[in-house]
């Protein structure tokens, strides 16, 4: 397949058949995710490989508090879990909120589940110090995540990015045995699609891409 077709075509998968993700395709989709980028090199990506159907059905269940208070926000129209604006829907109005099972499925359903870890030691986050919530530890992982998920499409499979689960970290360690200094970036439940999207809404390039400063005069095709 075309690099830009997988590209343009790799979507977030929630709902998948029966079928299995045999071992071979797996390891053949993380040796091809292995070529991400990270920082320094240094690869600290660590993957968890989960099938067993009661471990499944436990990450599924760490999603639920998480997947409350998104949901709740959502009802209030307010922009869920961001870092900027603090939210006016109550702790009660959340715990009360019914839990969407798109939030809770694929994890549980998934033919297979991977925990995406990184080792906190070797990712050099440069904004630790500034007063806002870091994101530059991201760049040392979800290229990989991504690239995973590319490999997938390529195979013929799919998945998601989700990360509800992560605000139970503690828990997750503990079920999981990860050691302290090891951060979970993501639950990638994958799978079969049960349908294939080809046509994905993103916001055209004008939209998000402006010349010499914030606010500046879009980038058009052809300039």
């Amino acid at each position: 397949m075309e690099l830009y077709e997988v590209m343009r075509t790799t979507f977030s998968a929630r709902q998948f058949t029966s079928d299995p993700v045999p071992d071979a395709v797996l390891f053949k989709i993380l040796d091809h995710a292995r070529f991400a980028p990270s920082g320094g090199n240094r690869q600290g990506w660590r993957v968890i490989v989960v099938r067993d159907p009661a471990t499944k059905a436990e990450l599924s269940a760490l999603n639920i508090p998480a997947a409350r208070r998104y949901a709740a926000q959502i009802a209030a129209g307010e922009s869920p879990w961001n870092s900027i604006d603090a939210t006016a829907v109550s702790a009660a109005t959340i715990e009360q909120t019914p839990v969407p099972e798109r939030l809770t499925a694929p994890v549980r359903e998934a033919p297979v589940v991977l925990v995406i870890c990184v080792d906190l030691r070797v990712v050099a986050s440069i904004d630790q110090d500034l007063d806002r919530v870091g994101v530059i530890s991201g760049a040392s992982i979800y290229p990989f995540a991504w690239n995973i998920l590319m490999a997938a499409r390529q195979e013929g499979f799919g998945g998601t990015i989700t990360t509800l689960a992560v605000a139970q970290e503690p828990k997750l360690q503990a079920l999981l045995g990860l050691p302290s200094h090891v951060a979970v970036a993501a639950l990638m439940p994958l799978g079969r699609p049960a349908q294939r999207l080809t046509r994905l809404k993103r916001k055209t390039v004008p939209e998000f891409a402006t010349l010499e400063r914030w606010g500046g005069t879009p980038l058009m095709e052809g300039r």
